[in-house]
C-alpha cells in the first residue's frame, strides 16, 4: 500500500492512494468528499486482484486547498497528473457524481491513451443546469441555494445533504447513522472556498463534446430515485452521446449507490471489467 502526493504544474499537491497490483482501476470521487468515499470499492477490487488508485480532488481531503483553478479543466488535468506520475496504462476510469464529470473532461482533454474502459456512476454529465439548450435541467436557483448554504453553515449543510445523498428521507430507507456521519466527516476536511467554487464546476460545465469523444467501452450506473443528480437529465442523456455504452438503472436507488448498493455496484462493475473488449489497449 502506498500513500503519496504528486505536484501539479501550478504547485498543487494532489494526494492519492495506490493499492495492489494488476489492471488499474482509477477512481474519482464526488462532491464534496474525498477518495475515502471509495473505500468499499477499493478494498473489494484490491481483494479481486486489481490495482486500485484514488486521489483527493484539489481543495478536498488531503490535497492542497487551492485559492484558484477550482474548475473542471483543472480537475481533469490533476487526474492526468496522477495517471502520468504513476504511468498508469490500460486503466479503467470510474467516476461518481462530480467525479464522473472529471473522468469525462479527462477523456475530452487527454484522450484514452491510458484508458481501456470508463464507468460513470450517478454522474453529472452531460450538464446539470437549465439552459436554453438544456431546458430539462435544474434551475440556477438550486445551485445558488447550495452556495448560500455552504457559505452560511457548511457543517449543518453537510448533515442535511447526507440525507438526500443516501435517500434516507425515503419511506423504507435503511441508512445507518455511520453512513450519514461519513458525509459530514469527509466534507468538513474540504476547504469551504473549494467546495463553494466546485458547485459551478459540476453544475454549469457542459460535457456534451467530451462524451462524444469517448472511444472505449463505457458503463453507466444510476439510481432512478437520485435526488442530487436526476437520472432523466444525466445518465439517460449521456447514454445517447457515448458510442459504446451499457446503462444500468437501479429502481428506487439514491445518489450514493456506491455505499447504499455497494454489493450490487461492485458486482456490476466486476462483470464489466471482466468482459473482453476489442478496444482495450495493451498494457
Amino acid at each position: 500500500m502506498q500513500m503519496s502526493t504528486v505536484r501539479t504544474k501550478d504547485g498543487t499537491e494532489i494526494y492519492y492512494r495506490d493499492w495492489g497490483t494488476g489492471q488499474a482501476i482509477v477512481f474519482s470521487h464526488g462532491w464534496p468528499l474525498s477518495s475515502d468515499a471509495w473505500s468499499g470499492q477499493m478494498l473489494y477490487f484490491a481483494q479481486q486482484g486489481y490495482r486500485v488508485i484514488a486521489h483527493d480532488r484539489r481543495g478536498h481531503g488531503r490535497s492542497t486547498q487551492t485559492p484558484a483553478h477550482n474548475d473542471m479543466n483543472s480537475y481533469a488535468d490533476d487526474l492526468a497528473a496522477v495517471m502520468d506520475h504513476l504511468d498508469v496504462r490500460n486503466a479503467v476510469l470510474v467516476g461518481h457524481s462530480t467525479g464522473g464529470g472529471e473522468v469525462s473532461r479527462y477523456i475530452g482533454r487527454h484522450g484514452t491513451r491510458r484508458v481501456a474502459k470508463a464507468v460513470l456512476i450517478s454522474a453529472v454529465p452531460p450538464i446539470m443546469v437549465k439552459t436554453t439548450a438544456n431546458p430539462e435541467g435544474l434551475p440556477i436557483e438550486v445551485f445558488d441555494g447550495l452556495r448560500a448554504s455552504v457559505a452560511k453553515d457548511p457543517s449543518q449543510f453537510y448533515k442535511d445533504f447526507a440525507v438526500l445523498f443516501y435517500g434516507a428521507n425515503r419511506p423504507g430507507a435503511n441508512v445507518s447513522q455511520g453512513l450519514l456521519d461519513q458525509i459530514w466527516l469527509l466534507s468538513m476536511q474540504a476547504g469551504v472556498q473549494n467546495v463553494y467554487e466546485c458547485i459551478k464546476a459540476f453544475s454549469e460545465t457542459d460535457f456534451t463534446d467530451d462524451l462524444r469523444k469517448f472511444d472505449v467501452p463505457t458503463l453507466l450506473i444510476h439510481g432512478e430515485e437520485d435526488q442530487i443528480v436526476p437520472v432523466t437529465d444525466s445518465a439517460r442523456k449521456a447514454a445517447q452521446l457515448i458510442r459504446d455504452v451499457r446503462a444500468i438503472y437501479y429502481p428506487g436507488a439514491p445518489h450514493g449507490i456506491t455505499a447504499t448498493h455497494m454489493d450490487q455496484v461492485n458486482a456490476d462493475l466486476l462483470q464489466f471489467l471482466k468482459q473482453d473488449s476489442r478496444n482495450s489497449k495493451a498494457a
